[in-house]
């Protein structure tokens, strides 16, 4: 099966994007008739999702770094602007630890840089055990059912909430299994300083009613006390998933933020 999709021409700049879990290389569809003008834009399946069959052995973070990169160099791009959403966005950081001279920028939209103390580390483990099982155990679209209840998704409504436990279920759940607790928020180093390795502009999107992210933004640029620049985006009237369900509004930012007109007309 296909794991990478490309939108726009070859000569543009590269856009590296990674959805988040349970998603696919397609999440980024409705952003492409507009983002291709102005970019090449490489959507790939995260292992285990979609058509990727990749696995991962535990802690696997660096390791989907590294094979999503390597994907990139063999395409020929040595270096590349990078956007991640939410488990994307997590590896990104990986990605950005471990390539930094690969990327012309970060964007980062949801995305977690890490917990901080062992207390934090010991729940979330748990908790990611108790998610797991009942992905490995449970008829896949009543997992979706119950992952769509929490309430970092409560923007969504009844029947997007249907439409993506529609789109998902296609997925395998024993290869997202091994994704989740591979890439479990527990067994990912704190990334927070990462962004002093780089030397290219680093961003990061949220949506004001998504309460635990906007915090963990505003937390986490203030943890850097201007030692980097890590510029903070809020956008009102939106929550965890903005470019799902705020495409234009998530297009119009990124635009922005890359330096380019989100005015420009269609170069059709």
């Amino acid at each position: 099966m296909v794991i990478i999709s490309r939108f726009g021409q070859p000569h543009l700049p590269a856009l590296l994007m990674l959805h988040g879990f349970l998603g696919s290389k397609d999440d980024w569809s409705i952003l492409m008739p507009r983002l291709s003008q102005y970019f090449h834009c490489i959507c790939i399946d995260l292992p285990g999702h979609g058509g990727n069959e990749d696995t991962l052995t535990s802690p696997g973070l660096h390791q989907a770094a590294e094979q999503i990169v390597s994907k990139m160099h063999r395409m020929g791009y040595q270096q590349f602007h990078l956007l991640g959403y939410s488990l994307g966005g997590r590896i990104a950081l990986h990605i950005a630890a471990d390539f930094a001279d690969s990327l012309l920028s970060l964007t980062l939209e949801s995305a977690h840089p890490g917990l901080q103390d062992a207390q934090q580390q010991a729940s979330r483990a748990k908790s990611d055990r108790l998610w797991a099982n009942k992905l490995q155990h449970l008829p896949l679209a009543d997992f979706l059912a119950l992952w769509y209840q929490q309430a970092v998704f409560s923007d969504l409504s009844e029947h997007q909430k249907q439409q993506l436990i529609s789109i998902r279920r296609i997925n395998d759940p024993q290869r997202l299994a091994n994704c989740y607790m591979t890439t479990s928020l527990s067994l990912q180093q704190d990334c927070r300083n990462v962004l002093e390795r780089l030397n290219c502009p680093c961003h990061f999107i949220y949506g004001v009613d998504d309460k635990k992210f906007a915090q963990v933004a505003i937390d986490w640029q203030a943890a850097l006390a201007g030692s980097v620049n890590l510029q903070l985006h809020p956008l009102h009237a939106a929550g965890h998933n903005i470019h799902s369900l705020h495409p234009q509004l998530f297009i119009d930012t990124l635009l922005t933020l890359l330096c380019l007109d989100p005015l420009m007309g269609s170069k059709e």
